[in-house]
């Protein structure tokens, strides 16, 4: 079987600074991955990399065992590709349901027939609700985004995401700007999400990624400086010295 997300050597430059050197990465099936490293090591650059917000420089990124290295954005998504990010994207003047209609209506070509009563839509419209309440989201959907508190506004991004069905997901730092008193709502939707789905999470947040993860890579100077799992990774004296000492706090998955 292909997988999910295959990256083969995959480099990055500005001009001449190299911000992204000899990426290798795999993600299986139901993957659940966390990418970590400290601030500049490339972690957003390689996700903008792997969506085709960038192209790399040379290298190559396999999606389900098809070359997708040339792709833009909007193939990739229809290929099984979403993405959250670091800050939101959401249309604030919107309501809830609105802004994962719109996702639906550009997956299923509903778009195309937006002209017409949104009523007519009702299989969309149905999706749509479907999504909101397996998020806990559902009595919001009424709702203008502007309304909720940041963290169910962090809920309907990833709603959004999983509207478009995708195989792979791609969370970027999904707590960020999150209170404490809702970083809950994140975890607890990221710890139900389909077992199906390869999801790569790039965090900073210690206690997210050693209760997501199954296995991580850290990132450092914009290449891998190792893998494994998060035992493995909170023992190793390379990834303290570069990452996890910078918060000057023993870290235990």
């Amino acid at each position: 079987m292909a997988h999910v997300l295959e990256i083969r050597d995959l480099n990055k430059n500005f001009g001449a600074i190299q911000v992204s050197r000899n990426i290798n990465l795999t993600l299986e099936k139901g993957a659940r991955h966390a990418l970590i490293g400290p601030n500049g090591a490339g972690k957003t650059t390689l996700v903008n990399l792997i969506t085709g917000a960038l192209t790399g420089t040379s290298g190559q990124i396999l999606l389900n065992g098809e070359d997708v290295t040339k792709l833009p954005q909007a193939a990739r998504t229809r290929r099984g590709m979403a993405r959250t990010f670091q800050i939101n994207q959401l249309f604030r003047g919107l309501t809830v349901i609105e802004n994962v209609y719109l996702a639906i209506a550009e997956r299923t070509g509903a778009s195309n027939r937006l002209w017409r009563a949104a009523g007519a839509e009702r299989a969309v419209i149905a999706e749509a609700l479907q999504h909101l309440d397996s998020l806990g989201l559902g009595e919001d959907a009424g709702k203008s985004v502007n309304e909720l508190p940041y963290g169910r506004q962090r809920l309907i991004e990833i709603a959004i995401a999983l509207a478009q069905r995708p195989r792979l997901l791609l969370l970027d730092e999904p707590a960020a700007g999150v209170p404490s008193s809702e970083s809950h709502l994140i975890l607890d939707v990221i710890g139900r999400l389909d077992p199906d789905i390869a999801v790569l999470i790039i965090e900073h947040d210690m206690d997210v990624v050693f209760r997501f993860a199954k296995e991580i890579t850290v990132l450092v100077a914009g290449a891998i400086l190792t893998k494994g799992t998060p035992q493995q990774i909170a023992k190793d004296e390379q990834v303290r010295a570069v990452y996890l000492g910078q918060d000057h706090h023993e870290v235990a998955p």
